[in-house]
């Protein structure tokens, strides 16, 4: 009877274990969602200017520019940023939490590129104060950290910190949530079908643990944001005569 009581026991603990990293992950999952309102769906991020331009017309192109801008885009600006910001929530440091912010705005390469960030960091921070408590005090600390105003990677750094999980689960679901973001504007703005997206996004996902890995390990020498090609391209989309996209 023994034996039996401490088996139940471990198993209980090994169920109650798994339940809690699960629901941890899916809160993680949640708040980097794109479904989240605040405005992801309406940006392409340049993609919809490399249509335009020819660089992106098919499945086989669109994939390798959305995975291009992972590694040579996201791994090496907001996914550190993204990083550093989890902890300086954590620890409570607003100078940290500021220069974090103020470099993401000012290596923003063209208009539309800032005015995304600012406008999806503003609607962040304006859902959290609906969230009530649920939003575990998300609002208040968003507000004492006197960001202004408020870049999308440290806003959402906030809300990730505030539920459990480590710097690396935040992370992979920050990327995958833009890759998601990502695949359906190449959906609308190629065309594709609804197939090549999900194999586009199956192929990022092979991609994101290693994106998530060179993020975590660069200090903020080594973080950067120089993707020229693709400013340049925003810069024409900004007068583009055709948009679905605001980016």
């Amino acid at each position: 009877m023994a034996m039996t009581t401490r088996t139940d026991t471990a198993m209980d603990t090994n169920t109650t274990d798994a339940t809690a990293a699960d629901a941890a992950l899916l809160q993680l999952l949640w708040l980097a969602s794109p479904a989240l309102p605040v405005g992801g769906f309406s940006y392409s991020e340049g993609l919809e200017a490399a249509v335009e331009a020819g660089q992106v017309n098919d499945e086989a192109s669109a994939s390798d520019w959305i995975t291009d801008q992972l590694h040579l885009g996201l791994a090496r600006s907001d996914l550190p940023v993204v990083g550093s910001a989890l902890s300086a929530w954590r620890a409570g440091d607003h100078a940290r939490l500021q220069a974090l912010n103020a470099w993401v705005l000012q290596t923003r390469e063209t208009r539309e590129l800032r005015q995304q960030t600012e406008q999806m960091g503003r609607s962040l921070s304006d859902w959290t104060r609906s969230l009530g408590e649920l939003g575990q005090g998300l609002a208040e600390r968003l507000l004492a950290a006197r960001l202004d105003p408020p870049t999308y990677p440290v806003a959402c750094a906030c809300a990730l910190a505030a539920r459990p999980g480590s710097p690396r689960q935040a992370l992979v679901a920050y990327a995958f949530g833009w890759s998601e973001n990502m695949v359906q504007a190449a959906i609308k703005s190629v065309p594709l079908g609804q197939g090549a997206g999900q194999r586009i996004l199956a192929r990022l996902t092979r991609h994101i643990p290693g994106a998530v890995d060179h993020a975590l390990d660069l200090g903020d020498d080594g973080r950067q944001a120089f993707t020229p090609g693709l400013a340049i391209l925003s810069a024409r989309h900004e007068t583009q005569y055709s948009r679905l996209f605001r980016s």
